[in-house]
């Protein structure tokens, strides 16, 4: 070949486009009472946030190839899943069934409250199934202002009840 025709051919890319991140977000299991579009599980049956991509905490995930890319895996949606992100790195360039890949898991697990909570944080307010709810300001729960916004106010933390 000469380098003419090598300069015409492209690489593989080696990251995920947006498309093929969001696809790969919407064929993950979703979490049964939470918003599909911030809540889903991972390969491994990990509850994963969207908002918590690339960083390395127990709701954290990054987008993975499925057969890995150093072994010829392409860069779609088709060979995209996601993966918490600790079992990502655990995972790295080998191709790993799914039933293993949880034994790699973060040990910490969230009850529902507690998830309320970090989507609170997060997002401001929880969106789920009888229990939508935003976030009070300040002023808010001063008594100072009063909200225009026909959403309920969430009362969280729910009190000493940690079930």
């Amino acid at each position: 070949m000469d380098s003419f025709e090598g300069a015409q051919k492209e690489e593989r890319p080696r990251f995920f486009d947006k498309n093929a991140k969001k696809i790969c977000w919407a064929k993950a299991d979703t979490v049964p009472g939470r918003h599909p579009e911030r809540w889903r599980k991972d390969a491994a049956g990990n509850v994963v946030c969207k908002r918590f991509c690339n960083c390395s905490g127990c709701l954290c995930f990054e987008y993975d190839h499925i057969v890995p890319f150093s072994k010829g895996g392409e860069s779609t949606a088709d060979n995209c899943q996601i993966l918490q992100t600790r079992v990502n790195r655990y995972k790295s360039d080998k191709e790993v069934d799914p039933s293993i890949l949880r034994g790699y898991s973060c040990d910490l697990k969230f009850n529902d409250k507690e998830l309320d909570i970090i989507e609170m944080a997060v997002f401001g307010d929880v969106i789920r199934n009888g229990n939508q709810c935003r976030c009070r300001s300040v002023a808010e729960m001063l008594g100072r202002f009063s909200s225009k916004d026909t959403m309920a106010a969430c009362k969280l933390p729910h009190g000493d009840d940690t079930s």
